[in-house]
């Protein structure tokens, strides 16, 4: 079990690293490039995101976890599901560019068929390198991943950084979104020292079908209602709202999207292998969701009290719209990492059915919560996701329940003093921010007295989270 924990902890290290210093070098630069861009240039891209998100999704198609799920993969194994994603993604940027036209004409937009047939490009960049970022993970390999998307973030960064203040506009995005693609996958194809045999194994595929269509078909589920904001946003209000809500949603899941995701990714090879050993593999999950949320709860929380300074410094005042978006959106979103390693512990489990049956009950629910929210305003409509959320955590942790035996009621108890001690931190850096107007002192006395609050009072309770990150070792 100490071997486990020390490839976990090393796993989650460089899974952060990975995520975090391309992710952080990628938001730092957005931010950048926001200051030079409209909130109607962000609006034009989010109206396709959900054409493009439900196109990634079925090239996916599941197979990164089926191929990390499965105990031994084969050549055979690998090479299917490279050409596969291929054939796939040409498929959907065929009908994508056959369909522009008429998606322009939904929104009333003429520029998204231009746009669309350039971006949608991304597609088939992309299938080219999901055998290897599988490969590398299923090895534990996290560093080389890092390094290739930093480099890769980092260039295209700098390179949209130059476009925006050109006055390039929506392009700047688009000629973005390209060039990291095509620097990451290039990178990948380089360090995963893996290239793919000229066949296609119909019996391999079926078997990763099996349980990977599960998993499609979920997470189609999800990219569609996560995806169905922006639609219906771009649809019913002006370009503006969307773009509100795209930087709100960008700024907000930034903390918990990012960490639950390095946590999920990096334990989730390691769950596979213990997956038969129901008591450490109960252990572990326990430990990764008290420390996921012990990082999350408060970043989220504190993001959710200094976001009206935070604007005004890094994006200007003519983002500050969108604070009271970001502040909702952080109460949703800090809730992320307990759903995701609840859904990833049914993958562990082979209980992709479960997945399923779960994603379908959360959806109905979620398009209840939608139709009803869509009479009012973005505001009311964001709202609405908070309740989704706790309605997510109930539905996934009832089929963990089942697979486990790990109650809501346990998970709960694991994390009550966690959020405590964050509600402690959001009301004293409450405190500290009302004593003054200046924004500068307002973002640094409110995250210096929060986090010396939040610190000081785990100490106290001695927390293992806490003594775990003060002692953690490479």
């Amino acid at each position: 079990m100490a071997t486990i924990k020390n490839q976990a902890s090393h796993s989650v290290f460089w899974s952060a690293v990975e995520r975090f210093s391309t992710q952080g070098v990628q938001f730092v630069l957005g931010m950048i490039i926001a200051r030079f861009l409209l909130p109607s240039d962000y609006g034009t891209i989010a109206m396709l995101s959900i054409f493009m998100a439900i196109a990634q999704t079925f090239i996916d198609g599941g197979f990164i976890n089926a191929l990390i799920q499965k105990k031994q993969c084969s050549q055979q194994d690998y090479s299917t599901v490279f050409f596969f994603n291929i054939c796939m993604s040409i498929g959907l940027y065929s009908i994508l560019y056959l369909c522009t036209p008429w998606i322009a004409n939904f929104y009333n937009e003429k520029l998204l068929t231009q746009v669309m047939r350039v971006i949608g490009l991304t597609l088939i960049i992309n299938s080219l390198g999901i055998v290897q970022q599988a490969k590398l993970t299923i090895e534990l390999n996290f560093k080389q991943q890092a390094i290739a998307s930093f480099i890769a973030v980092l260039i295209s960064g700098i390179v949209g950084v130059i476009l925006a203040y050109q006055g390039f506009g929506v392009w700047t995005l688009v000629i973005q979104s390209l060039t990291s693609n095509l620097l990451r996958v290039i990178l990948l194809w380089i360090f995963a020292h893996w290239k793919p045999l000229p066949y296609f194994s119909k019996n391999s595929f079926t078997t990763m079908f099996s349980f990977g269509s599960r998993l499609l078909l979920s997470s189609l589920l999800h990219t569609i209602y996560t995806n169905l904001y922006s639609l219906v946003i771009g649809k019913r209000f002006a370009p503006i709202e969307l773009g509100l809500y795209n930087r709100a949603t960008t700024i907000a899941q930034f903390p918990s999207n990012n960490l639950a995701t390095v946590i999920v990714r990096a334990i989730y090879p390691i769950q596979c292998r213990i997956q038969d050993d129901t008591p450490a593999l109960k252990e572990l999950f326990i430990k990764y969701l008290r420390m996921s949320c012990y990082i999350i709860f408060p970043l989220m929380t504190i993001l959710c009290v200094l976001a009206e300074p935070l604007v005004k410094i890094i994006l200007t005042e003519k983002w500050l719209p969108a604070v009271p978006l970001i502040q909702i959106l952080c109460l949703a979103y800090m809730w992320d990492p307990i759903m995701k390693i609840n859904n990833s512990l049914l993958n562990v489990k082979g209980r992709s059915d479960y997945f399923l049956y779960a994603e379908i009950i959360k959806k109905i629910v979620a398009l209840i919560i939608l139709i009803v929210t869509l009479q009012f305003n973005v505001q009311i409509m964001c709202l609405g996701l908070i309740l989704y959320a706790l309605a997510d955590m109930l539905i996934i942790s009832l089929y963990v329940r089942k697979t486990i035996n790990i109650t809501i009621k346990e998970q709960i108890k694991a994390l009550f003093p966690i959020l405590m001690l964050s509600v402690i931190l959001g009301l004293v850096s409450h405190i500290a921010i009302i004593l003054t107007n200046n924004p500068w002192i307002q973002l640094l006395g409110g995250f210096t007295t929060g986090s010396i609050t939040y610190l000081g009072i785990s100490h106290y309770l001695n927390l293992n989270e806490l003594n775990t990150l003060l002692h953690f070792k490479l």
